[in-house]
């Protein structure tokens, strides 16, 4: 698999300064965005920490398998973004689909790349 990368850019609420997270697709000839997000309201300060300067970081699968209470296997990814610092330090922060549209192009994206 390729390397794909979550950018991101800023936008103005309030008039205040913030940054939307993102991965950028094209399938069948359609451009679309996924919109990512922390797993919760204060990863965004974890993100910028990880993203530091940088405007991408590489999103890095841990697939993962469970059992439900049927004995049913359930497969599936979490998800993380990651950056070096100019040491080789590694900086990681978790995060997810935005919604359940963006699950759903993000995992098309990944079973195609």
């Amino acid at each position: 698999m390729e390397k794909i990368f979550v950018e991101r850019e800023t936008y103005e609420k309030d008039g205040k300064t913030y940054y939307s997270y993102f991965i950028k697709g094209n399938l069948r000839g359609k451009d679309f965005r996924v919109l990512i997000q922390p797993p919760d309201k204060g990863g965004y300060a974890v993100l910028d920490i990880v993203y530091d300067k940088a405007m991408e970081a590489e999103l890095v699968l841990n697939p993962y398998e469970i059992k439900d209470a049927s004995g049913k296997i359930i497969k599936g990814n979490s998800y993380l973004v990651r950056t070096y610092d100019e040491n080789g330090e590694v900086w990681e922060c978790p995060i997810k689909p935005y919604r359940a549209s963006d699950k759903t192009l993000l995992n098309m994206l990944i079973t195609r790349a």
